[in-house]
């Protein structure tokens, strides 16, 4: 028989993040999935209210933190998994193939401090791969395109589908980043999609759509299949690619993308500190036109 997990969504307005809280309530075991560490980028400070927030919420139910898990290395927000291990000695785990994304940040960033093994990590999991969450039975779901190392867990009816699908009414996640692949992406829906359809689906991110007053993160597989509007049935992958590639080129980055990615990639800690004793975010500058002879 099937157990339900308790599942408690934090959302981060500034970053659009949800958050969850996901536990068994026989044992009181738990994880927490992509958390957020609060950065504040027109000053350099950084606090911990949202992971707090979390980790108040578990100890007044008291949960054992044992996971921290994240889908992906997040583009548009700083990983809270450092400060839940600090606290709690949860394990930090992400998909095996983080070290595709670190071998192709690393020198975009110079980290010649990062290793690309993944060892950041506590654990990279491999796609099929079940672990527990007390006696909840959870497993991994390689789902790349949005980047080449996203992942979902499927934590027994419901599924943390990270990047990869936003609500029907808003559609999917772009393929544009570095390594990320729409085709990929496509098939990677099609495989959540899959699954059956009275299966509960917990979205990374929710911007509300045209005409949607509230925010919303849980929708299921018969309701993305029959009513997102970039992927439902009947779409084929040539037409989502399509779709995917023009939508994308019109895209802004996020406006995390460079602090998130080079403090993601090392499993949400910091650069080491310099000589000063401070840490610092690097921000590569690409000179345009002739700003290279002069600058």
């Amino acid at each position: 028989m099937t157990r339900q997990p308790i599942i408690r969504a934090f959302f981060d307005e500034p970053t659009n993040t949800v958050s969850y809280l996901v536990a068994d309530s026989t044992t009181k075991k738990a994880a927490i999935i992509d958390p957020v560490l609060d950065y504040d980028q027109n000053d350099g400070t950084v606090d911990t209210r949202s992971v707090g927030a979390m980790l108040k919420a578990a100890d007044e139910a008291e949960y054992v933190i044992e996971w921290v898990l994240e889908t992906h290395a997040h583009a548009d927000h700083l990983s809270g998994a450092p400060y839940i291990k600090a606290k709690t000695g949860a394990k930090i785990g992400i998909g095996e193939h983080i070290k595709d994304v670190q071998r192709i940040f690393r020198p975009v960033f110079n980290a010649t401090d990062l290793t690309t093994d993944g060892s950041d990590f506590d654990h990279l999991f491999r796609d099929g791969e079940h672990f527990m969450i007390g006696t909840l039975t959870a497993e991994v779901l390689y789902t790349p395109g949005h980047t080449p190392a996203d992942v979902s867990y499927r934590v027994e009816d419901a599924v943390f589908v990270g990047d990869t699908l936003f609500m029907p009414d808003y559609g999917t996640a772009r393929a544009d980043f570095p390594g990320g692949d729409a085709h990929q992406l496509y098939r990677s829906i099609k495989r959540l999609q899959a699954l059956p359809p009275e299966t509960r689906l917990f979205m990374c991110h929710d911007y509300k759509a045209p005409g949607r007053d509230q925010f919303a993160w849980e929708t299921t597989v018969k309701e993305q299949c029959e009513k997102n509007v970039h992927v439902k049935e009947g779409v084929t992958e040539d037409e989502f690619v399509a779709m995917r590639s023009k939508r994308d080129a019109t895209l802004s980055a996020p406006r995390l993308l460079l602090p998130s990615i080079q403090v993601n990639i090392r499993a949400g800690k910091f650069p080491p500190k310099e000589t000063n004793g401070v840490r610092y975010l690097l921000i590569p500058v690409k000179l345009k036109g002739d700003a290279e002879a002069y600058l």
